[in-house]
Formats: C-alpha cells, structure tokens, sequence
C-alpha cells in the first residue's frame, strides 16, 4: 500500500504528459501536470519550502503570523501548510483574482486583504508594499516574501529540476517557464546549468510585463497591466536570475486563454491561464525549430479556478478576448442572448421561490418570463420585495405579480435610443419577429462602451 503520512508528502512528483493532439512542429512538447499536487498549483512545492526554511531559521515559531502578497497560487500552497501547521496566514492579493482563488483560500483559513492591481511597486495601495507594512504593524508576524526568498528558487533546484531531468530520461533540450517571482525559472535554470548545460531556459511571459522585452531588447517599455494571473512582472524580483534565460516570448491574454481552451478541447488537460501563456510560448518555440527537440513546460495550476474566466465566453466577449459574430443591431450588445442558451428565464407558472433562486444563483436582478420563446413579463427584486413586505408570496405563481409594463424594442433600435430608456428604466427587453432575443440592463450598455472586440 502507498499510503502517506501526511499532505506534505504528497506535494511533487507529478505525472508528465507528451501532448499528441496538437501541432508542435519537429519537436516533442511535453508538460508537468503541476495542477496534481494536493493546492493544485505548482506554488504548493514554495509554499512548503519557505515555510520549513522560515521555521528552520527561528523566523516564525508557533503563534506567528505569515504575511504575504500573492496572485493567488503562492496564497494557496502557504495556506495549504499553515493550515495543517497551525500558523495564522494573511494575503495581500490584486484585485484582478479571481473569486474561485479567494473562496479557496478563505476556505483555508486565510485572511484576505484586496487591494489594486493598476499600480505598480513604489505605490502605497500596491500589493507587496502593503504585504510589507501590515508585517511592520502586526506583532510576531513574518513577511515570507516569495520575491525576495532563497527557498523559492531552491525548491525548483531540488525538486522540479530533478523531477524532469529523471522523468524525461536525462533527455531535455529546453524548459519553458513564466516569471512570476522568478523562482521556478532560476530554480531550474541552476540545475540544469550544473547538470545538463546544453538546456535552453525559456520565458513565456504576458503582454505588459517588462521581462521579455529586457530580453530581447535589453530595456522595456513601462509596464502596463494583463489579465492572466500570476504571470509577468512590472520589475525584476530579487530571486530571479536573468542570465540563465536563452530566450523570451510575448503572449497577449487572446492567445494565452485560446491556449488554455485549445489544451482542453484537444488533449482533456482543464489548465489555468498562466499554463495558457507558458504553452502559446512553448508551441511557438516548438514551431520555430529547424531539428527536433524535447521540450518542457507547465501545467502550473487547475482550470477549475478560471470557469468563470478563461472558460466563460461571457466573460471573454466582455474583455474582448472572444468576439461573436457582429449582426449590426441589438443582439451584439445582448449579454445573455437567449437563442444561445445563456438567458435566465422564468416560465408562468414557476413560483416565485424558484424565480428568485434563480436569480440568486446566476447574480442577477431580473428575469424574464417566457410562455413558447415569447416574453409576456418581467420579475425584479424590486417587484418581489414590494409584495414580500406585505404578505408570504414564495409559493404564488410568478404570473401573480409580474409586471406586463417593461420596455420592449425591436433588434434595429438604435443604441442611443436604448441608452435613453435605460435612463429611466433598469432594463430593456430585446424581441425579433415576436420572439425574445434577450435583455439589455444598464450595466450591459455600459460594457458595451468599454470593450473593443479582438479582431
């Protein structure tokens, strides 16, 4: 029996996969499935090391307070050991996290603090500044400080590298990794330069971060922002070795979530947007190659993370990332088109329990009522509370007290006369030929004005 002692023990040695569904050129790609370790990112390995280490060296004891500023994974491979350890565990994370990490993390045990993620380092609402401050203030407490901790890199140097080196064979001609706090690249970079120094050490990095283009043009622009997290920087962490990197590519957030996609429709492997980054890159290596190589990269986290991201085509049309076909009238400015499944309906005879779960469950304020793709009424929180204050309504059929008094426009309106309705009324209803296409909230025009369609 295989049976372990504890989660520690479980953190490393994951399964590698050669990818066969997709184009890689002459050469060989194979990832590290780092998603399999117990957090499910490859952060669990660091989250481990630098905590042992900070114990090893009398920095935290118990009782002690571990702070730290995250995009999220470090969060849950600290998390993960300061629970089964016992430490309290205080997160600085951007606010561009997505909310599956936060609920991870507090589920954890975690506390989390929120702050900006459109500024850079030097500003006071910045996320490792903050990280640093709160570790001055609070008593017994140890700033671990990912971008600056030996451990970090050291982790990679004894356990990833390793891992690879044995698992491929002692066969490697390149590794394709991301910058976050620099330690995956410059853990392995050390172990491959004392072991196998032919080994090509490979950046894959957002467009907006500054690494790549310190790179290849030996300066940077000013950094600007992206949506993939925990990939990229807008300076060079302590930790990270920049000698050790051959090569860099840029990845902008279309190509980076078309990978992470494109990986799931063709190979099954449901992986973060990060992953997505560092495989565009390591396709793109693959692709340029004149000889056949054996190339490595990550799965650094699970997918499951981004479902409301990265695997959301509502979530993606509303960032430009993913464009629907445009018909040149109102249902481009739908978000939840009806004929694509995606409205939240009601039907006449629901009651009003079921219509406000519904509304709960997919956080909106209004749902439609439909009898045969024909709408016939509305329900809002605005209505139900006017009737919930003045007798038990949750068991009365929706048709009771849905209002037949809401705007209803043709798809060949024009936006600005939408724009005019909606300054009196929250919502408008979108019909063609009789038939619902959807709705039109105040917050959807709005969006409408910010996204430029990725074309």
């Amino acid at each position: 029996m295989n049976v372990f002692n504890s989660v520690f023990d479980t953190i490393g040695n994951t399964p590698l996969i050669q990818l066969s569904q997709i184009d890689t050129g002459v050469c060989q790609l194979f990832l590290k499935l780092e998603n399999q370790n117990p957090g499910g990112s490859i952060k669990d390995r660091i989250g481990l090391s630098m905590i042992n280490a900070a114990e090893k060296e009398g920095k935290i004891k118990p009782g002690s307070t571990i702070i730290e500023a995250t995009a999220g994974n470090t969060g849950l491979g600290l998390a993960l050991i300061a629970a089964r350890k016992g430490y309290r565990l205080i997160l600085v994370i951007p606010d561009k996290m997505s909310l599956a990490k936060i609920a991870h993390l507090r589920a954890l045990g975690a506390e989390i603090y929120t702050t900006r993620s459109d500024v850079a380092k030097g500003h006071p609402e910045y996320y490792q500044d903050i990280a640093e401050r709160l570790s001055k203030e609070i008593p017994n407490s140890f700033y671990i400080n990912q971008f600056e901790n030996p451990a970090n890199a050291l982790a990679h140097e004894t356990t990833t590298g390793p891992e690879i080196w044995q698992q491929m064979g002692k066969k490697v001609d390149a590794i394709v990794c991301g910058v976050g706090s620099g330690g995956t690249l410059s853990g392995l970079g050390r172990f491959f330069k004392k072991t196998a120094p032919h080994v090509k050490m490979v950046v894959a990095d957002p467009k907006g971060s500054i690494i790549a283009d310190l790179v290849n043009k030996g300066r940077h622009e000013p950094p600007g922002s992206w949506l993939v997290e925990g990939v990229g920087e807008d300076f060079i962490p302590k930790i990270l070795d920049m000698s050790l990197i051959h090569a860099a590519y840029t990845i902008d957030d279309a190509e980076s979530m078309e990978t992470a996609r494109l990986l799931l429709r063709r190979e099954g492997i449901l992986a973060g947007s990060s992953s997505g980054t560092l495989i565009a890159a390591a396709l793109r290596y693959c692709r340029q190659q004149r000889y056949p190589q054996r190339v490595v990269t990550f799965v650094c986290d699970s997918g499951n993370k981004y479902l409301s991201k990265t695997f959301d085509d509502r979530w993606m049309e509303e960032q430009g990332l993913l464009t629907r076909n445009r018909q040149g009238d109102l249902r481009d400015v739908v978000a939840r088109p009806y004929t694509y499944g995606q409205a939240v309906t009601a039907r006449p005879t629901d009651t009003i329990r079921t219509a406000y779960k519904r509304m709960r469950q997919h956080d909106v304020s209004q749902i439609p009522v439909l009898d045969n793709a024909q709408i016939i009424g509305m329900i809002d929180e605005t209505i139900i509370l006017q009737h919930a204050c003045k007798r038990q309504i949750m068991d009365t059929m929706v048709s009771e007290i849905m209002t037949r008094d809401f705007p209803k426009v043709e798809i060949n309106v024009s936006q600005e006369k939408v724009c005019h309705t909606l300054e009196n009324h929250p919502y408008v209803a979108v019909q063609h030929q009789n038939k619902f296409i959807g709705l039109i909230t105040r917050a959807d025009m709005i969006q409408q004005s910010f996204v430029k369609p990725n074309v």
